[in-house]
């Protein structure tokens, strides 16, 4: 994954790829288990992505540099949650 340069351009592809999936999933062209998989894995990566924008309007807010926000670990994002 690489959405440093460009989040929002990655997220774009992400959501793209999740619409796919969902029309091979129609067309069984792969099976429920298979989309699942991928889906999950594209849910991680857009928190990630989203994560990412956050921290740099956060930054850019408080004067910091936009560019200092760096790319978090999955297990880092997804335990936000918990």
């Amino acid at each position: 994954m690489a959405p440093d340069n460009n989040p929002l351009n990655h997220i774009r592809e992400l959501v793209d790829e999740e619409r796919e999936l969902r029309a091979r999933l129609q067309r069984h062209e792969i099976s429920p288990d298979e989309e699942h998989a991928r889906l999950r894995a594209l849910e991680v990566e857009l928190d990630q992505c989203w994560d990412l924008l956050r921290q740099r309007r956060a930054l850019r807010e408080t004067g910091g540099d936009p560019r200092e926000a760096h790319l978090r670990p999955p297990d880092e994002v997804e335990g936000y949650l918990g």
